[in-house]
């Protein structure tokens, strides 16, 4: 009822600010098939994790090869002052490799059953309905979201996916309201839209998780986030960001970033975690500042992040299954790579370079590294209460074809070496992932072949 209420209240203020708007987007509507999106996408994805010491995973190495296939189709809206629309979507996912003995649910790419054999090919559909008043929109159903305090994870094989009400107003100029209340969460290997894909041992659905907050853009270099959910029987949590770039001049510039988020974990999450050891809540602030200076084509990073509070190896702790069941890419945080360096009072600091191709001469190439160092983190859930280090170097390539037959071809490789002191987290290991994804504008196809 509260969740309702909330809803309604949000709906009502975005209408009554509608007066400041100087455009409406549904009074500029062409309608439901004009403005209409269909896109297809193929993944090929390896993914495998090669342990230097199997004591926390029970295995020397996890590897998944697969196919992913999905298709997206997203409506226009009717004409009128109320338009409805209707968005559908279909995932396919084929196992190519990495069977018994190599296949593992942690690593989200395969459906891994009780017997330990990942499965052969998945599918799962999903579709939403939407409404749209002035510049305020209403959708229902299974869908992918992309927010700090709920995000659907897209860097698997197939995306996860949430169910429920999702609300976006710009009523105000600069200014974007989200307000959701979602019932299920469906993981990146999962067959149904209330199963995030693990074994049921562990899981532990969403109940409900209700949000609302929004960013506003001061200028075109400086912008702001506030958002704040509630999860049932799992956490309050509260996200705060600043962005703010500084031209030096046309080639130089100066960012800097600053994301926060703060968790008050329910009495039943931590004593589900802690195997019943603590049955009392907790929280955890964990905040990171980055700076970065760009000149022409390269771009030299630095951050620190720090965790402040938590339990038995938890910090701040998100995502599906095993987490908060909140989305797996929930963690708008400098220093979240492989390990996100969350531990409970974990502090990290980073150094890092980038490289656009396109300064070069090189379009469509990128590339990243990354060195993070994390220390103080308490383990005393591995290490009998010793503080515990780790460390990553992260390297990623990737180029995607600019023109021709083979354009908007992508290919992306990306590798972690990872390392920890005093049995922390899974251990060292060396993580690779090799990425093609072919994108099609579907709708475009049929609208050039008329």
């Amino acid at each position: 009822m509260q969740s309702t209420k909330r809803v309604a209240l949000l709906v009502i203020s975005c209408l009554t600010y509608s007066q400041f708007l100087l455009a409406s987007e549904q009074s500029e509507s062409k309608g439901f098939i004009e403005d209409s999106k269909w896109n297809a996408h193929a993944r090929s994805l390896y993914f495998s994790r090669d342990f230097k010491s199997s004591h926390n995973t029970g295995q020397s190495k996890r590897m998944a090869w697969g196919l992913g296939l999905s298709t997206v189709f997203e409506s226009g809206f009717t004409e009128g002052t109320v338009g409805f629309g209707l968005d559908a979507w279909g995932l396919q996912g084929i196992r190519l490799d990495g069977g018994r003995g190599h296949a593992n649910a942690a690593m989200d790419v395969t459906p891994v059953g009780d017997s330990g054999r990942a499965a052969h090919d998945w599918s799962q559909l999903g579709g939403a309905v939407k409404a749209r008043i002035s510049n305020t929109t209403i959708k229902y159903g299974n869908q992918f979201v992309s927010l700090p305090i709920l995000m659907t994870d897209s860097s698997r094989l197939l995306p996860e996916s949430v169910t429920g009400t999702l609300i976006t107003s710009k009523e105000i100029e600069n200014l974007e309201i989200n307000a959701g209340h979602f019932t299920a969460i469906s993981g990146a290997h999962s067959t149904g839209h209330d199963n995030s894909g693990y074994p049921s041992a562990y899981y532990v659905g969403m109940k409900r998780l209700d949000f609302i907050g929004g960013t506003y853009q001061f200028t075109d270099n400086l912008a702001t986030s506030l958002y704040y959910s509630w999860n049932k029987d799992i956490a309050k949590r509260a996200y705060g960001n600043i962005n703010y770039t500084y031209p030096i001049d046309n080639q130089q510039s100066v960012n800097v970033d600053f994301n926060i988020y703060h968790s008050d974990y329910d009495k039943k999450y931590v004593r589900r975690t802690s195997e019943g050891d603590i049955d009392k809540s907790i929280n955890n602030t964990i905040w990171s500042l980055a700076g970065k200076y760009s000149y022409d084509a390269h771009s030299f990073i630095v951050a620190y992040q720090q965790s402040m509070g938590g339990w038995y190896g938890h910090g701040y702790d998100y995502g599906s299954g095993y987490g908060t069941n909140d989305g797996g890419s929930s963690i708008w945080l400098a220093n979240s790579y492989e390990s996100d360096f969350n531990a409970k009072d974990e502090k990290s600091l980073q150094l890092s370079y980038e490289l656009s191709g396109a300064g070069i001469g090189i379009p469509g190439l990128a590339f990243k590294s990354a060195y993070v160092y994390g220390w103080n983190a308490d383990t005393a859930a591995y290490s009998g209460g010793k503080r515990g280090k780790e460390r990553e170097l992260f390297n990623q390539v990737s180029y995607t074809i600019q023109q021709g037959a083979a354009k908007d071809l992508a290919f992306k490789v990306r590798s972690s070496f990872y390392r920890a002191t005093n049995r922390f987290s899974y251990g060292d290991n060396n993580e690779l992932r090799v990425y093609v994804d072919y994108p099609l504008d579907l709708m475009a196809l049929i609208k050039n072949n008329k």
